[in-house]
């Protein structure tokens, strides 16, 4: 259904003056994060965002790069989770509204990576993800297409550290017999930002999201939002920063 029209999708028309009723928001499946029933801590800060301001969100799963496609041609409004100015084409929010902790995943006998040293390691990340330009030092990458082999990949030296975020890298983890093969290293924090259609309606609804968050951190209603999936709470000036190796 790519050659949808933008009313299928949700993405209908709106003059200047007038304020959306609702938003389509495309995200990646997620676990914990953006479900497809709807659960989740990024669909939850959404719906915290849009809707007392009158937006209903509809959310809709889809593989990151397609999901990114639809935006870019304004068949959905934004998709959830986008790094600044990460493709060309769309309407990046001001705010941000997470951070995404960036961990390496490697073979526990292997030296422990840093910041300073990805240069030495042949990289892998989900294609997509354009790491190579959020981490310093990166000469060797390949891509996958999911995440279903990557501790075979580290076990068989096709790659010597796989790059992700914490919670998928937990998932990957689980599905090992002897996890303590394997070791986690913490390298930055990166912000996530919602990017938008560059249409009217998108154009509306980037406005009224940064409106609404400055209006949210200021009064820290998202502060439980957080607290209630166990997450950073990504507004305190520590957050970020905490771990060892830090760059932002």
């Amino acid at each position: 259904m790519l050659a949808a029209s933008a009313t299928v999708f949700g993405a209908t028309p709106a003059s200047t003056d007038e304020k959306p009723s609702d938003i389509l928001l495309v995200s990646e499946h997620w676990i914990g994060y953006t479900e497809a029933d709807g659960t989740g801590l990024g669909w939850e800060l959404m719906r915290e965002i849009f809707e007392p301001a009158g937006v209903k969100v509809e959310q809709r799963i889809e593989p990151y790069t397609r999901a990114v496609g639809l935006v870019q041609r304004g068949e959905a409004d934004a998709w959830i989770a986008a790094y600044k100015d990460e493709v060309e084409g769309t309407l990046y929010s001001v705010w941000h509204y997470d951070i995404d902790e960036i961990y390496g995943l490697g073979l526990a006998s292997k030296p422990a990576p840093s910041l300073n040293t990805l240069a030495k390691y042949r990289l892998a990340w989900v294609r997509g993800y354009e790491y190579q330009h959020y981490l310093p030092n990166v000469l060797h990458f390949n891509e996958v297409a999911r995440r279903d082999h990557i501790l075979p990949m580290l076990e068989y030296g096709r790659s010597d550290l796989y790059i992700d975020a914490r919670p998928e890298m937990d998932f990957i983890l689980a599905q090992s017999s002897d996890p303590q093969r394997y070791r986690l290293t913490y390298l930055t924090s990166i912000p996530l930002y919602l990017s938008f259609a560059d249409t009217v309606r998108g154009h509306a609804l980037r406005d009224l999201f940064d409106a609404r968050m400055s209006e949210l951190v200021r009064s820290g209603k998202l502060r439980p939002v957080f607290a209630k999936w166990k997450h950073p709470y990504p507004f305190d000036a520590s957050a970020g920063e905490a771990r060892t190796g830090a760059s932002h």
